[in-house]
């Protein structure tokens, strides 16, 4: 009975080991796509945090229109307007438009990562800081902006885990990615089910990796805080 199952099994899994090399060069395209999209995304996140705090009305204004336009809209419209439909001002190719819209769609959620993290730090350290003389910017940046990067470290990992998975949308717009390699391969080999096992396992694999990467992080930064206040 067990071999008559086999025999009816509708995938050939031996071909998922032959072509997951296969794969690797995509793996990298996505990697690379994830990783400026969430480096530009912290640069527009830490901003659109600082806007968010300020007290001009203007700078705060532009932050959260940014936000709730960016948070209520889908991605994948977001990456179509910024291919798609800016063709009348200005080209811009698959591979940047997807960096692009990846980098816009973070900013507004670390920004909020940001934004919250910072307002969770007590006043009284603000206030301590300048009233030994420190300016407003400097105690932000000496005093409150490590502790809130300190805080904001698991959702941040959070976010990462998700914009690798959004990643996936670049294969609408024609980036090789995993995903879209293994459409093309299924399409070309017949064996759709196979090849998209193959992408499922990679994103599995880089996820997995991400994870390691910022619970070691946030064990780091926290054995950092006990050090540091042993000294002190």
């Amino acid at each position: 009975m067990f071999d008559t199952l086999i025999s009816k099994f509708p995938w050939d899994l031996s071909i998922i080991v032959k072509r997951f090399p296969f794969f690797w060069e995509a793996a990298m395209v996505t990697l690379t796509i994830t990783a400026l999209g969430i480096i530009v995304g912290m640069i527009i996140g830490l901003i659109m945090a600082l806007f968010r705090i300020s007290h001009n009305r203007f700078l705060k204004s532009i932050a959260r229109i940014y936000i709730f336009v960016i948070r209520g809209t889908p991605l994948l419209l977001q990456l179509f307007i910024i291919y798609y439909g800016l063709t009348a001002l200005v080209t811009i190719p698959p591979f940047p438009s997807a960096v692009i819209a990846l980098a816009v769609h973070n900013g507004a959620y670390i920004g909020e990562i940001f934004r919250g993290a910072i307002v969770s730090i007590d006043r009284g350290q603000m206030e301590a800081a300048r009233s030994i003389g420190m300016t407003h910017s400097k105690a932000m940046s000496r005093i409150i902006m490590p502790q809130a990067f300190k805080r904001a470290i698991p959702p941040l990992g959070n976010q990462f885990i998700i914009a690798l998975k959004d990643s996936s949308l670049a294969s609408t717009v024609t980036v090789p990615e995993l995903l879209l390699k293994g459409r093309q391969l299924g399409s070309s080999s017949f064996k759709y089910m196979e090849m998209l096992v193959i992408v499922a396992i990679y994103y599995l694999i880089l996820t997995t990796i991400f994870n390691i990467i910022v619970s070691k992080t946030e064990k780091r930064f926290a054995l950092g805080s006990k050090e540091q206040g042993k000294i002190w």
